[in-house]
Parts: structure tokens; C-alpha cells; sequence
């Protein structure tokens, strides 16, 4: 049997310190988990080290399955994934138990530059063919977009946020270096953070509950 070619490689073009804000928009509305090297970076300069983050450290392959835990447990609160090709290779059958529990506030950001970022820049499967995307709707996710242009930034913007549904956006992005940013490197510190802004998130949305279901009470009897 002859052996078939190795696909072609899709273009790397776009500069993530430009293409990860845009595509992302008001951070302030998403629960994030992030996956190691590049994308922790990308999210820490964009939110200063929020603490509705979670920038991870030495745990390659955990980002989706964390996310996805996320968000069956906050349903209410959108959670994105911020994570990139090698971290995401290390466990993509992630994608299929994903999109069959389909928790339609969950999104997939996957930054793929084609490389290795965390071991020294090697090169990795997708700058070889590999396509994650394809990969992504063969697994079932709902809705699969990929960014690579400058015009396809606002329709994956969109994916992020509007589908009732889990959403995957690939972003192809040249191996250029990620924000010169000095993040929390303390996994203990980082999880600390976020338990901390998630309860407190959780203890104002009850209050202000408490305080509308007072006043609409004070309302009916007068």
C-alpha cells in the first residue's frame, strides 16, 4: 500500500500579543484556565494576574478537562480555556468527553504557533499538518471556528460568547514570543487567588439576589 503525503501546513501569520486580547475582548466575563508557557503569559499581561484566572504550571494536558469542571460547576458563569497546540496534544481526547456533556458556557481557545514553547521551541505535530480543528469537529464539539487572519477575529470573538453551545476557536499565530510578562509561578498561590475571587464573586451575586428578592417582597405588600 503506498503511504499517503503528510498534510500541508496552514500558515502561521497572525502576532498573539495583538490576536489573544482581541479575540478574548472584556476578560472580566469569563471564569479562565489557562495551560502552561504562552497562553499563561497571554492571560496573566492581559488580566495582570486576575483573580478570576487560573494560570497553570507543570500540569501539561489539564487545561480543558479543568475548564470543563469549571463549568459544570459555576453553569452560570462563562469559563474559557486558554491553552495551546502542545498542551492541548498532550490530552486532545479531552475534546470528545467535552462535546458530548456539550456545557454550553464553556469555550476552547487553543493558541497554536506549531511549537513547543515550554521545552525550548520544537516544533510540533500541527506545524507538520496536524490540524486540531479538524480533530475538534470530528470529536462533536458543537461549534468549531479557526482564526487565521485578521478578519476572522471578529467571527471567533463571537464563537467565544454567543453560541449555547461549546465552543472551539483555533488561532494560528507565528512562533513569535508571548507578552513579557512575570506571572505567579506558585500553582498553591494561583489556586488560592481564584478559590478567593470565585467565592466572593459568588457571595455579591447572592446579595444582590437577597436585595431584589427584598424589594420586590417590600413592593407587593405595600
Amino acid at each position: 500500500m503506498e503511504a499517503k503525503g503528510i498534510a500541508a501546513a496552514p500558515a502561521f501569520v497572525l502576532d498573539r500579543r495583538e490576536a489573544v486580547p482581541a479575540l478574548i475582548g472584556r476578560h472580566e466575563d469569563f471564569l479562565i484556565v489557562t495551560g502552561l508557557a504562552g497562553t499563561a503569559r497571554d492571560v496573566a499581561a492581559l488580566t495582570e494576574d486576575g483573580s478570576h484566572t487560573y494560570t497553570m504550571a507543570g500540569a501539561m494536558g489539564g487545561a480543558c478537562m479543568m475548564g470543563l469542571g469549571l463549568a459544570l460547576a459555576q453553569p452560570e458563569r462563562r469559563v474559557l480555556v486558554v491553552t495551546g497546540d502542545g498542551e492541548l496534544l498532550m490530552n486532545v481526547g479531552a475534546l470528545a468527553t467535552i462535546a458530548i456533556l456539550n456545557p454550553p458556557n464553556l469555550s476552547i481557545l487553543c493558541v497554536d504557533n506549531g511549537h513547543y514553547g515550554e521545552t525550548g521551541n520544537q516544533k510540533s505535530h500541527t506545524s507538520l499538518g496536524v490540524q486540531l480543528d479538524r480533530m475538534a469537529a470530528g470529536a462533536g464539539m458543537p461549534v468549531v471556528r479557526v482564526v487565521e487572519t485578521k478578519d476572522e477575529i471578529a467571527d471567533g470573538a463571537r464563537a467565544l460568547r454567543e453560541h449555547n453551545a461549546a465552543a472551539f476557536v483555533l488561532l494560528r499565530v507565528t512562533d513569535g514570543p508571548p507578552p513579557s510578562f512575570k506571572r505567579n509561578m506558585s500553582p498553591a498561590s494561583c489556586r488560592e487567588r481564584f478559590r478567593a475571587g470565585l467565592l466572593a464573586k459568588g457571595r455579591i451575586a447572592k446579595g444582590i439576589a437577597s436585595g431584589i428578592a427584598a424589594a420586590t417582597g417590600a413592593g407587593a405588600r405595600g
